[in-house]
């Protein structure tokens, strides 16, 4: 199976097969009659595994099936991505598709075992989240300009932790320092160790998404500062954000969906199946009852259309190939 190449041409070369509704092929059985896999590439406890288990408990209600979540971490998704291309595409397996196992991981790891685009069918976004510039409390700032000018009349003694190489809040911390030209060292940590360095004044700052934040924040072990949406977070809705506390362009935010395998002749599943799951999945997500859950865990519950979803995709490509070169990060 063909690597994916590293450009947005090959992105572009993929989108018809990737935008493009399955085929209908000879009515499939009744679906589901058996438990499903819903295969999510990242850790327990992280804001996309606890998005995706809200997705899953509300989706098995009105399937009227088991949803079996399935963590599969590892390498920056590519273990989960890779088991879920190998999969028969007969809407038993689900991929939940996120900014880092979609977007950032096949720009920094070359020689992958499938197709991060042509290899999977789109059926919805699901999530958006904003990341959050979060500062330990004991740190002498309340807004991002006094953050700004802290870290500037003490350059280099501020540290910024981070979740580790390639992360959401490596590359964010990194685009952030960037255009606002702050001198601060850039810590690594080990996924959620990252907000208890800040808790503990290991690190000062640090950003992050807000599912991951927003239990220490209500808890008072971290000091909320901004948003990094192009709008104010619905989940924070008194909190500015980045752009307007004074950095303009800045966005930083995250998303989560839902995939289906597209199968060894990479035809997706039978139409009929198709829009059942896609029709159950807009009908939950869009459900007041998900969209409370999903706030509270930090998320704000949205729905697309596939070939919106495989836009936005190719749209995050091109956003984060900039901050990953100016984070100087080597394909591996």
């Amino acid at each position: 199976m063909p690597c994916i190449r590293h450009t947005s041409v090959a992105l572009a070369a993929a989108s018809a097969t990737f935008c493009s509704l399955p085929a209908s092929g000879a009515a499939p059985p009744p679906y589901p009659v058996k438990p499903v896999r819903l295969i999510i590439a990242n850790t327990p406890g992280t804001s996309v595994d606890a998005l995706a288990r809200v997705l899953g408990m509300r989706l098995g209600e009105e399937l009227g099936a088991q949803i079996v979540p399935d963590n599969r971490a590892g390498a920056g998704g590519l273990i989960g991505g890779e088991i879920a291309a190998r999969s028969a595409a007969d809407g038993y397996t689900l991929l939940v598709s996120s900014t880092g196992m979609q977007v950032i991981t096949p720009q920094i790891y070359k020689g992958l075992s499938y197709d991060p685009v042509r290899d999977f069918v789109p059926v919805s976004l699901v999530a958006v989240t904003h990341n959050m510039l979060v500062v330990t409390p004991t740190l002498p700032v309340q807004t991002v300009q006094e953050l700004i000018a802290h870290a500037k009349a003490n350059p280099g003694k501020l540290n910024m932790s981070n979740a580790g190489s390639g992360f959401q809040s490596h590359l964010a911390g990194v685009l952030f320092t960037h255009v606002t030209g702050l001198n601060v060292q850039h810590v690594p940590y080990k996924g959620g160790a990252s907000l208890v360095a800040v808790i503990a004044n290991e690190a000062q700052f640090t950003i992050a998404p807000i599912p991951a934040v927003i239990g220490h924040v209500r808890a008072g072990k971290l000091r909320a500062v901004a948003t990094g949406g192009e709008k104010r977070s619905t989940v924070t809705p008194n909190l500015p954000t980045l752009m307007e506390s004074g950095v303009p362009g800045y966005v930083s935010t995250g998303w989560m969906g839902l995939m289906l395998p597209a199968g060894p002749s990479r035809a997706g599943p039978p139409k009929p199946l198709f829009e059942r799951l896609r029709s159950a999945v807009v009908k939950v997500v869009e459900d007041p009852v998900t969209r409370e859950q999903m706030e509270r865990q930090g998320g704000e519950a949205v729905t697309s259309t596939p070939e919106a979803f495989a836009q936005l995709i190719r749209e995050e490509y091109k956003r984060f190939q900039t901050a990953i070169a100016l984070a100087g990060l080597k394909v591996e």
